[in-house]
């Protein structure tokens, strides 16, 4: 009777722990959680969104960063996607992904290929922001570190405030870090276009001081969507690696894919933030 009574026991037990799920069990232990969160704005046209999104799949799957992934204390990181435009218009593309390898790198960069694009709207980087900082606390992961890598190619227009929004990002844990894209062809057509893509000071420096933030927090700049796939390739494995500052300044100049850069004005080295 007394081994009928502990069977049931241990029955009812396993019954509980599936019932729980696997959300509320030990979470996966990742090096960082990491939203990557893309301007599909107007001021983007059709073929440099083409640009943008192969030049992220090909920055998820590259060598350079699958090595940086390895390298880490858990050799894993957690990844999602989100397109953001206007106010109201942010979007997981593809939702939190567990990559340690090749196989998990190419089957995040075949969802992101397949998907079409979500929007053609004003800027609104608060809004989307908040929306980053919202999923990171749906991850279900146990991230060492929180990030938020954020590219595009303006000024924000519509929607919460950037800098309240980075505040509270901070404050949530995240570091926020940019990829300020200087659109010429945009900025060549004048008019409000261009103060939106070319603000004074340059998009980098706006980013610097609206957008990026949080310990180690840097702006990569560069001045073409054909280059979007390398510098992207590059801010990767620096926010994977996280290194210190001086530290990951020293990283940049050694990585190859950093010598693309170095000839663009100021994008040589990597600027951190507030």
């Amino acid at each position: 009777m007394r081994f009928l009574h502990v069977c049931t026991i241990f029955a009812a037990t396993m019954l509980a722990l599936a019932a729980i799920g696997p959300s509320a069990r030990a979470a996966q232990a990742v090096d960082v959680a990491l939203v990557l969160a893309a301007d599909v704005s107007r001021s983007i046209n059709d073929e440099e969104f083409g640009l943008q999104q192969r030049g992220y799949a090909a920055a998820i799957t590259s060598a350079r960063l699958l090595e940086a992934i390895r390298s880490g204390a858990h050799g894993a990181i957690a990844v999602s996607f989100v397109e953001w435009a206007g106010e109201a218009e942010q979007k997981t593309v593809v939702d939190w992904t567990l990559i340690r390898d090749e196989a998990d790198a190419r089957k995040f960069a075949d969802a992101l290929r397949a998907a079409p694009r979500s929007y053609v709207g004003r800027t609104a980087i608060g809004s989307a922001l908040d929306f980053a900082t919202g999923l990171m606390e749906e991850s279900g992961f146990a991230a060492d570190r929180l990030v938020i890598d954020v590219s595009g190619d303006g000024t924000s227009n519509q929607g919460r405030s950037v800098t309240e929004a980075r505040d509270a990002a901070v404050k949530a844990g995240a570091t926020i870090n940019g990829l300020s894209i200087f659109n010429q062809r945009a900025a060549g057509e004048g008019g409000y276009l261009a103060l939106h893509t070319n603000p004074p000071g340059g998009l980098a420096q706006y980013y610097r001081d609206h957008v990026i933030g949080g310990p180690g927090a840097f702006v990569l700049p560069i001045d073409d969507f054909n280059s979007f796939g390398e510098a992207m390739i590059h801010k990767l494995v620096n926010e994977v690696a996280a290194m210190p500052g001086a530290d990951r300044r020293k990283a940049a100049r050694q990585d190859s894919g950093a010598r693309r850069f170095a000839a663009l004005p100021d994008q040589g080295a990597l600027s951190g933030g507030p």
